[in-house]
């Protein structure tokens, strides 16, 4: 494979890319983790935080028992999206800034065809990298007469 193939590889370009990587993965789950979504209801009688593990607080206000039942559930469902939807933005800005915008997935809401291609682009190019992988491997094998 002279020209291609592993001759001009950099290993140690290489494995820092990957400690960076993986460093940066490391510091993201670190940030995920501790990320809280809030959300508050206009009239104050409704807070909720919101965490990757679901619902971590709501507060009711002593007067929103005054509001009917469905009026009251209506409020926390709408507070509780909110929350969620606040998460959620954290947690993109936190993978943006890891990855930079390739990290940034709110990109796909509106286009999940996008998510697809990127999918069907990354295992295509996993594929001609093992294929690369082991064709150089082979060619070392025969040359060392393994």
């Amino acid at each position: 494979m002279a020209g291609g193939g592993f001759d001009d590889f950099d290993v140690e370009r290489f494995q820092a890319r990957t400690d960076a990587r993986i460093g940066a993965v490391e510091r993201l789950q670190s940030t995920l983790s501790s990320l809280v979504g809030r959300a508050r209801d206009e009239d104050g009688l409704v807070s909720v935080e919101f965490s990757t593990r679901g619902l971590s607080e709501l507060e009711l206000h002593p007067k929103a028992m005054r509001l009917s039942s469905g009026e009251l559930a209506e409020r926390i469902k709408e507070t509780m999206r909110a929350a969620s939807d606040d998460l959620y933005r954290q947690m993109n800005g936190a993978m943006a800034e890891a990855f930079g915008q390739e990290g940034d997935q709110s990109r796909f809401l509106d286009d999940p065809e996008a998510v697809l291609a990127q999918v069907k682009e990354a295992e295509s190019a996993f594929d001609r990298t093992a294929e690369d992988v082991l064709g150089e491997l082979d060619r070392i094998s025969r040359r060392l007469g393994l």
